[in-house]
């Protein structure tokens, strides 16, 4: 398994700070979101100069560029063209700096639309990419959130587009949270088209939802690490942790618990022969 973490862990790093940090706690990559005024400052407004400099630097750190977190969102026909306007510039920083997955959102969607309008507008702004996304070597990972939470809703609208540049990243706490439906269920779902996965645990408080260190709150993180193993997994797991703990005490914690986990799932798929002390 490859694990990263987004740059809302340490929004006040620069890129090469978090480079260091990652390598530092043991990850394998990073995730950095575009739009936040993050200090990395990697956004889809730098030059071509800077662009290289970025790419040579995240060559040589041995870091991977996991993924680049957008805010576009295709859901609300109106505001679809500036959102493809927007995703064409964010899949040619991608390109340009050797990131290969750029996650995407389907949005909320707007009063006076109908969710198939609204499915029918991803779709078209998927599609509007798709070709770009393919020639420049970048998926498009649509994230399973806001609107777009139920795992056969995002399935229905990857065999619509079915494009291999368009597929999902899987936040694993929202189709359980606000679909209600079991982590086994939303990953046979989606299994087909994951090529990102977004983890994070926590609990719903008095309608309030509040982080917790992984294994304390409501979702199963064990089962995920399971479901992604048997599917021969190569992806990220991108830890997403927004507005919580110091880097210091959770990036750690919580990278040596999802370890523990797939430690734990290799020696269940290892014949027991090969479990027993010689």
């Amino acid at each position: 398994m490859k694990y990263s973490f987004t740059s809302f862990s340490c929004p006040d790093l620069t890129l090469s700070e978090m480079l260091a940090l990652a390598r530092r706690m043991g990850y394998d990559g990073i995730e950095l979101r575009l739009a936040e005024r993050h200090k990395h400052e990697v956004e889809t407004d730098i030059g071509a100069v800077k662009r290289r400099e970025i790419k040579a630097q995240i060559a040589a750190s041995g870091i991977a560029l996991a993924c680049l977190g957008t805010s576009c969102v295709y859901a609300d026909p109106a505001r679809a063209p500036e959102m493809v306007a927007e995703t064409r510039r964010a899949i040619e920083l991608a390109a340009d700096i050797g990131c290969s997955c750029l996650r995407v959102f389907g949005g909320e969607i707007p009063k006076g639309i109908t969710r198939e309008q609204a499915m029918d507008s991803i779709v078209a702004a998927l599609h509007a990419v798709a070709t770009q996304a393919f020639e420049r070597g970048v998926i498009l990972c649509l994230e399973t959130h806001d609107d777009w939470t139920n795992p056969d809703q995002v399935a229905e609208i990857m065999r619509r587009v079915n494009q291999p540049s368009v597929a999902v990243t899987w936040d694993v706490m929202h189709p359980v949270r606000q679909s209600q439906v079991t982590m086994d269920r939303a990953f046979q779902a989606l299994q087909p088209w994951i090529r990102h996965v977004h983890f994070h645990d926590g609990v719903n408080r008095l309608d309030k939802f509040e982080l917790r260190p992984i294994g304390e709150g409501d979702f199963d993180h064990r089962r995920v690490v399971e479901l992604l193993m048997s599917a021969g997994y190569n992806g990220f797991l991108s830890g997403e942790w927004i507005d919580w703990e110091p880097y210091e005490v959770h990036l750690p914690r919580e990278l040596a618990t999802m370890k523990h986990y797939e430690r734990e799932a290799r020696l269940q798929r290892m014949p027991r022969s090969d479990q027993e002390p010689r």
